[in-house]
Formats: C-alpha cells, sequence, structure tokens
C-alpha cells in the first residue's frame, strides 16, 4: 500500500458510472479524511447542518485509527465500489 495506491484510488472513487449510496459515501469520505488529516480537529457542525453532522460523526468514528490504516480501507472500499458499479 503506498500513497500513489491511495491517491490512485481517490480519482478512481470520481469516476465511478452511478452514485453510490450515503452511507458508502460517509464510508469514503471519513476514511478519506482519516487518512488526510488524521483524527477529527473541527467542533460538530449545528443541528441543522444534517449533512454535515452525518459527515463529522462517521468522521469521528474512526478517531484513533492510523493513517495508513484509513488509507488500506479507504483503497479497499474503493475496489468494492469499482466492483458495484464500475468506472
Amino acid at each position: 500500500m503506498s500513497e500513489a495506491e491511495f491517491q490512485k484510488a481517490a480519482e478512481e472513487v470520481k469516476q465511478l458510472k452511478s452514485q453510490p449510496t450515503d452511507q458508502e459515501m460517509l464510508d469514503i469520505y471519513s476514511h478519506y479524511k482519516q487518512a488526510t488529516v488524521g483524527d477529527v480537529n473541527t467542533d460538530r457542525p449545528g443541528m441543522l447542518d444534517f449533512k454535515g453532522k452525518a459527515k463529522w460523526d462517521a468522521w469521528n468514528a474512526l478517531k484513533g485509527m492510523s493513517k495508513e490504516d484509513a488509507m488500506k480501507a479507504y483503497i479497499a472500499k474503493v475496489e468494492e465500489l469499482k466492483g458495484k458499479y464500475g468506472i
């Protein structure tokens, strides 16, 4: 697993033939953020920002996961979505 593989997966996920489910998108988002930023470093969005809260909660659920493990999980998820939706 390398940074190049991670970047390749980040590009490929944008080329899926159809939109993944909301939960799949949250999985992709949270693992990407954990791999690139690390643990959540912002306050939870306000109560009317439902999408922002869902994204923040998904990312926060990965607190403590190493960047390398997050990259591996991200790549695996993108590969799964490529098989399901095609690129």
